[in-house]
């Protein structure tokens, strides 16, 4: 909307000793200090006051994106990690309705998929039967055996 974007990618211009119209590259090396000025402020400006103390230090808007791209980007992955290991430790027990427990397992599986990692369904299946209740394994075997039917 304010066109501020590509302060966040390009680096400022410079000025070179000898360039013809020195006063057009100053003018252009202003405009792009305020502009730059703009964008880095609409950033800060949306933080809480906690991280704008600890973001407020960087000089402009590329290195204040990249900054808080490396931190949260970061934390990113490791929700990731976390919902991998809750998918691969979840366990099913005995004392429990093993329908309960399946829905509990399909929704880490869902939230697997609104992070954007992929699981096959033949590989959901397969998971779904291994961690069935050691009650349940006359039909673990049977579902094994029929899984090409299945």
């Amino acid at each position: 909307m304010l066109n501020l974007a590509i302060f966040l990618k390009d680096d400022p211009p410079t000025v070179k000793e000898g360039e013809v119209d020195e006063v057009t590259a100053i003018t252009t090396v202003e405009a792009w200090k305020h502009s730059d000025f703009m964008c880095r402020n609409y950033i800060l400006n949306g933080l809480s006051d906690a991280l704008y103390e600890v973001y407020n230090v960087k000089k402009i808007a590329k290195e204040l994106l990249t900054s808080l791209d490396h931190k949260y980007k970061s934390e990113d992955v490791t929700a990731k990690k976390f919902l991998v290991a809750k998918f691969l430790n979840f366990v099913m027990i005995d004392s429990k309705l093993v329908v309960n427990q399946v829905q509990k397992l399909q929704l880490i599986i869902h939230e697997i998929f609104a992070e954007r990692m992929m699981i096959s369904e033949s590989f959901q299946v397969a998971a779904i039967i291994e961690k069935l209740p050691s009650a349940w394994n006359d039909f673990k075997n049977y579902l094994k055996h029929k899984r090409k039917e299945m």
